[in-house]
């Protein structure tokens, strides 16, 4: 069948269902960045020399001859022997090919203050910034926490860190006292930037206090942080501890723009970003500086076909999150990008702020999460189709997979069914993007990240290691070394060999299933720890919410596996209706949407409870907490809610659930 827009083709995918595929449209083929699908054999017969290739892209004060050193796996070494300064990389390269006047980032704060920064004005802050840090005794080889919201300020600060050669440890503004005491401990940081608050939901919401609260705990161990230095963004009052703070804007007066920047090894630590851990302890994910660069700037416009002397660009995650790092600072800056920021959320003040913003800075790319998607979907159309969103030309897909009927609205609604979405699978470990389509060459496939980016190996296994069979389940692993891939776990190499090594031995184990189907495309099917075993058979909770999204009622859903004593596990689903649909009532609901995954999946994924909710738990990432959903289907004791965006949701749902099993 055809669309006004191009072909859409046909393919079988399982349960007898057809998987359309959206080839690329001609005229975007035509000038897409990468349009000869020879890279991915080209790259497949020599992966070091794609990726030196790619390298060479970047400015490096002492080239390289080394490329990749895997002579002690799992411990990666990518352009050992070449220094490079990450910053300048991002920054001082552009001003000197002349594009000290192309905007660097527009900045949209959520009270409706807005700033531009050109690639000259950002160097220049960032000159400053390491010239205030210089001041105040950072060096390379030292860590420094980060604790901001989404303001500019954040970005000069993780790029004069990286100027000096000194790793940042970024916290998530939403992490409490005691997560980021935890995290600057690890680190040893000596220096913690924050900020007196950032607004979010149509108010000012503190962070200094929480980070005086984190330095007040006692931990046992001699406390590392000497200094806390403090950007004004709210200006709520805030208390200074004397000879410890000091205000950001006070300090950087001093300081002039006249920074010249050193050249570093390759390996030289450029961030540590926390992640959970199985143990309660979190995991510093360790990146260095060469092979990462290498590979975020090489997917950034790859992936997003980046034009950047006519694109503008925006990713909406948060700059505690790896996505902020990889695709809102390193990725674009390196590529000369031009790109917005956000600071608050996306219904504030109400639902057209995101598509607001589009229209105003003539958004051509947007890359967001597959949760924003489905709350944007909930809302209803009607919001976005008041703007003007013919900008738009690629958009992007991160976090988890996203269920093919949000990528159709996504496409539809705010792609005007034609721009390409580019679905993206990759983790904190990765650094960059792993798997994902490119748009001027993959037929794209709702739901499916489909191939793995040039120089990337990937293969789906079974418990022993043994590739599966088209169409079959399995565990994705990595089986080659790749640029930007994690380095460590920070202080901790046995854990990090434990972790992602100990299962398969040479094979980098993700921690998610995957199927690959009569294409070779792969489907994620989420964390292997998020399948559950239901009789002996294995179901993936992200295929059964996938199911109920599919139906026309419902704009969201999360799927647990709760203890149940006859099947091992059983199926227990949680839904939000939209606000507009008028096909179920709530209280026929359950059962019309058992039918519905039934008949979807199989008999043996109909869910054993489906409760209809108003909200689910999510993080201010956008992330659902199923681990909190499991607890209150089981019964159990609700655990820590305070990494939620909105802690009264539980309330909520347990009184539903104490309702519904009455």
């Amino acid at each position: 069948m055809t669309d006004q827009h191009g072909t859409i083709e046909s393919h079988p995918l399982r349960h007898g269902e057809e998987a359309e595929t959206y080839p690329p449209r001609p005229e975007f083929r035509a000038q897409a960045n990468v349009n000869d699908s020879s890279v991915y054999w080209r790259a497949a017969e020599d992966p070091e020399a794609y990726w030196a290739d790619q390298a060479r892209r970047l400015k490096w004060s002492k080239p390289f001859t080394e490329i990749l050193d895997w002579s002690n796996p799992p411990f990666a070494k990518w352009f050992a022997d070449g220094e490079l300064n990450v910053a300048a990389n991002c920054l001082d390269r552009h001003v000197a090919a002349g594009l000290g006047d192309r905007v660097a980032i527009h900045f949209e704060g959520e009270p409706g203050d807005t700033r531009t920064l050109t690639y000259a004005e950002l160097t220049h802050e960032v000159k400053r910034a390491a010239n205030m840090l210089t001041s105040l005794g950072v060096t390379a080889g030292d860590r420094v926490a980060i604790y901001m919201p989404m303001i500019p300020e954040t970005v000069i600060a993780m790029l004069a860190v990286a100027r000096l050669g000194a790793a940042h440890s970024v916290v998530f503004g939403g992490f409490s006292a005691e997560s980021l005491r935890a995290r600057i401990d690890d680190a040893r940081a000596e220096l913690v930037i924050t900020a007196d608050g950032g607004y979010r939901k149509g108010r000012a919401s503190a962070l200094k206090p929480t980070v005086d609260d984190a330095l007040a705990l006692e931990t046992g161990g001699e406390p590392s942080v000497q200094r806390v230095l403090v950007v004004e963004r709210t200006k709520n009052e805030v208390a200074m501890v004397p000879g410890r703070d000091l205000w950001w804007h006070e300090e950087i007066t001093a300081f002039d723009g006249d920074h010249e920047p050193q050249g570093f090894p390759a390996e030289n630590p450029l961030f540590i970003l926390y992640t959970s851990g199985t143990t309660g302890k979190p995991k510093g994910i360790l990146h260095t500086s060469g092979g990462y660069l290498t590979q975020v700037s090489t997917t950034h416009r790859n992936v997003f076909d980046l034009k950047p002397e006519t694109d503008v660009y925006w990713c909406t995650a948060d700059i505690g999150w790896v996505t902020g790092h990889s695709y809102v600072v390193y990725g674009p800056l390196a590529n000369g990008a031009t790109q917005v920021i956000y600071e608050g959320t996306p219904d504030t003040p109400d639902w057209g702020r995101w598509w607001s913003i589009v229209q105003k800075y003539g958004v051509t790319i947007l890359y967001t999460a597959p949760t924003a998607i489905r709350a944007c979907m909930k809302v209803g159309r009607q919001v976005p189709e008041q703007y003007d969103l013919s900008s738009i030309r690629v958009l992007g897909s991160v976090g988890e997979p996203i269920n093919p009927e949000a990528w159709r609205w996504y496409r539809e609604i705010i792609g005007a069914g034609s721009a390409p979405i580019v679905d993206t699978w990759w983790q904190t470990e990765t650094g960059a993007i792993m798997i994902s389509p490119l748009p001027g060459l993959t037929s794209l496939k709702p739901g499916s990240a489909q191939v793995p980016h040039p120089g990337i190996d990937v293969n789906v296994v079974d418990e022993a290691g043994n590739r599966v069979d088209r169409g079959q389940g399995g565990l994705l692993t990595i089986r080659r070394p790749w640029p930007s891939m994690v380095r460590t776990i920070w202080g901790d190499d046995q854990r990090f060999i434990d972790t992602y090594w100990a299962k398969f031995g040479d094979q980098y184990f993700a921690g998610d299933g995957a199927r690959v189907d009569e294409d070779g495309d792969v489907w994620l099917l989420g964390r292997v720890d998020d399948v559950m075993n239901v009789s002996g058979h294995r179901l993936s909770t992200a295929e059964i919410e996938s199911a109920l999204v599919e139906h026309h009622a419902v704009a969201e859903s999360a799927v647990i596996g709760a203890h149940d004593e006859t099947t091992g596990q059983a199926v227990v689903a949680f839904v939000i209706l939209k606000s507009q649909q008028t096909l179920l009532a709530p209280d026929d609901a359950e059962q019309a949407l058992k039918q519905h995954v039934a008949s979807q999946i199989g008999a043996i994924a109909r869910p054993r409870q489906i409760f209809v909710v108003s909200e689910l738990p999510k993080t201010r990432s956008g992330k659902i907490m199923r681990r909190l959903l499991k607890d209150v289907a089981e019964g159990k004791e609700v655990g820590d809610t305070t990494t939620l965006a909105d802690t009264a949701v539980m309330q909520t749902i347990s009184a539903r659930m104490r309702e519904g099993t009455r």
